[in-house]
């Protein structure tokens, strides 16, 4: 199956009038007509050539289709052509649904050699030397594009440690073992890409990625709102009512308050950096917003509760 130049057959550049493919197609009818040349089988297959070229040509909608497709421009009737159109109808021997495929040496005779084989989709698709996938074809070569794998995603649970101080994870997916890092501040709906670690590539092409959708698992002491915590702290009657110092814990290390004296129930006091890290940004924090609750005394022995009917009668 030969790649038919209809315009080196007419003599004409690609770029030509029809006006000059007319006069060509006139000049070469005259030439190689069969009763002009009675005895010359030669000129009688010239002359269907020429009539095969001046009747594409001569035709602006079937011009512009051959002008994309080449010879084989009437097996594609959709306007505007794609790499995957012209392999569906030619795709690779042995590819199953592709058509009746054809082989590697197939594709060199049809285009006239490997050259004019990436100039034609090159010219066909702006594709030969510009990573299409056909630049220097060799016989026996494989003509499949390469496929990107498919992006995969995958959900894990993290503690608000984990979301606190970032570092690495070792998961189990299906039978591999990876490890991947995550980022200090990310939080639940956050997705963690893992370069190459997607579906599989198909035809040498490269292996998609993985992301890892992040839920943040609830903490027994620790509401999170955005960057920032809060933190509902006990402290007993009389450090509210005298004052004093508390220790109250943070996800890195245990801090000191100072409580003022007659602190009220349910005060909040405001930790400035010592909330969450801000995503990408890891230096700057949120703040930790610690809620004082009364912790009220029990089990009071008669003295204690003698003590507080004075204190009571000392209100009045």
């Amino acid at each position: 199956m030969d790649y038919k130049d209809y315009y080196k057959i007419l003599g004409v550049a690609k770029n030509a009038t029809d006006k000059e493919i007319k006069k060509a197609y006139r000049k070469l009818a005259r030439d190689y007509h069969p009763d002009k040349n009675p005895d010359d089988p030669t000129a009688e297959e010239k002359f269907k050539e020429v009539n095969e070229a001046y009747e594409v040509l001569s035709d602006a909608e079937k011009r512009q289709k051959y002008d994309q497709f080449g010879s084989q421009w009437k097996h594609f009737t959709g306007s505007g052509g794609r790499p995957e159109d012209f392999w569906q109808q030619y795709g690779g021997a042995g590819q199953a649904g592709r058509g009746r495929g054809l082989s590697p040496e197939e594709l060199e005779q049809m285009f006239g050699g490997a050259g004019n084989f990436s100039d034609f989709f090159e010219t066909l698709f702006g594709m030969g030397g510009r990573g299409g996938g056909f630049a220097g074809a060799r016989p026996g070569a494989s003509y499949a594009r390469p496929t990107r794998g498919r992006d995969a995603e995958h959900s894990i649970d993290i503690t608000l440690e984990e979301a606190y101080h970032g570092g690495a994870r070792t998961l189990q997916l299906a039978d591999e073992r990876i490890e991947v890092r995550l980022p200090k501040g990310v939080k639940t709906g956050s997705r963690v890409r893992v370069a190459g670690k997607g579906g599989v590539g198909r035809h040498g092409g490269q292996a998609g990625d993985l992301y890892l959708r992040i839920n943040v698992l609830p903490h027994p002491l620790f509401q999170r709102e955005g960057n920032n915590l809060r933190l509902k702290l006990p402290v007993d009657l009389y450090t509210l009512i005298l004052g004093g110092e508390v220790q109250i814990p943070t996800l890195e290390r245990p801090l000191i308050l100072n409580i003022p004296p007659e602190t009220a129930n349910g005060k909040t006091f405001r930790l400035r950096g010592k909330g969450m890290p801000q995503l990408k940004k890891p230096d700057e924090r949120g703040d930790l917003y610690v809620e004082v609750t009364a912790q009220l005394p029990t089990k009071l022995s008669e003295q204690e509760k003698s003590l507080f009917r004075q204190l009571r009668a000392l209100r009045k």
